[in-house]
């Protein structure tokens, strides 16, 4: 769709004048945008023929005109001018923010998304980096009953993880010591996809007449490991949703949909280097008037990648959100990769 320059710089005002108002444009208010140069009888002609194309819509009668989906569609894809690079006093911020954030890759992703979140006032939803290839570098086992066993597993990204298992007879630190050298010879750098039935019995039979009774615990190592192989999803400033009237009635359907890891990978795929923004109107099904998304994948190292998307009404801050969000997703993946001044 093609509009002349008079009418691109009318849906730019009237984006950026809804946007920090939440009021309908009128064609006086834009008038005085505008510094009177452009009459507002003009102004309604034009106003009126946006609409007409479908980039305008005007919620009552006597009201102004605010963007539509497609209007808005349009602006971001024709009209959003490249953001300005973030401030020195803004990018200082925020590294000495990510200084305080854990380095267990979980943690610092869903430390990063809450820190995302409070700086900008929008909802955050962050994934941690997902590959194929994810593997455990080292099992540790330690005896924490006469019955049970810690099993820790660090992961080729540095991750741990922790899980507890019971065995079915009373341990012995031999039982430990075979147990934690069965796992490293036998589980580290093994995709999950080969972590079958049948290595797990080729390490229970390795502990001869012991292994059966701690088929548990090695059940337990592999388990982590295939939960090593799935990405996790933290969804941080839900409260800030509340502020938007738009999402009144769609409150409790968003922290439905951003809490299914599932849904958001299917939804939320850009491309490295790429920021993306969706509209909840798009979506295939259910559509959700007035949603935005802004997303933008970090890449990890190892050829690991996640993403930060910022939810929030189509009426956010374009502006302000996107440099921020950008300098901030490549800020988590350069200190996830270690590449991190």
């Amino acid at each position: 769709m093609a509009i002349d320059d008079r009418k691109q710089r009318i849906m730019m005002a009237i984006v950026s004048l809804y946007g920090l108002g939440g009021e309908p444009v009128g064609s006086n208010l834009l008038s005085r945008h505008f510094n009177m140069a452009v009459s507002s009888a003009t102004l309604r002609n034009e106003m009126a023929a946006l609409t007409r194309q479908g980039l305008l819509e005007q919620p009552h009668t006597s009201a102004g005109r605010v963007p539509t989906a497609k209007g808005y569609r349009y602006y971001v894809d024709n009209l959003l001018e490249t953001p300005d690079a973030l401030p020195a006093a803004d990018k200082a911020q925020m590294d000495e923010a990510f200084r305080g954030l854990d380095y267990d890759p979980e943690k610092m992703v869903q430390g990063a998304a809450k820190l995302l979140s409070d700086q900008l006032g929008h909802a955050v939803v962050a994934t941690t980096p997902r590959a194929d290839n994810t593997f455990i570098a080292h099992y540790e086992v330690l005896q924490v009953g006469r019955y049970t066993a810690a099993v820790l597993a660090v992961t080729g990204a540095g991750g741990v993880r922790t899980r507890v298992a019971k065995a079915d007879k009373e341990l012995t630190e031999a039982d430990i010591a075979q147990v934690k050298l069965a796992l490293n010879r036998h589980l580290c750098f093994v995709v999950d996809a080969d972590a079958d039935a049948a290595l797990i019995r080729t390490m229970v039979d390795s502990l001869g007449e012991s292994g059966p009774a701690c088929w548990p615990i090695f059940s337990a190592a592999a388990t982590l490991l295939a939960e090593a192989s799935q990405h996790r999803l933290f969804f941080e400033g839900q409260q800030y949703l509340l502020r938007w009237p738009e999402f009144e009635s769609h409150f409790k359907t968003l922290l439905a949909l951003f809490s299914d890891a599932d849904w958001v990978e299917h939804l939320n795929q850009p491309q490295g280097g790429h920021t993306t923004i969706v509209f909840g109107d798009e979506f295939s099904a259910d559509p959700i008037h007035g949603l935005c998304i802004i997303a933008r994948q970090y890449l990890a190292g190892g050829g690991l990648a996640g993403s930060v998307a910022v939810v929030g009404p189509a009426r956010i801050r374009y502006r302000e959100v996107i440099p921020k969000l950008e300098y901030f997703s490549d800020l988590l993946g350069k200190r996830m990769s270690g590449t991190a001044a």
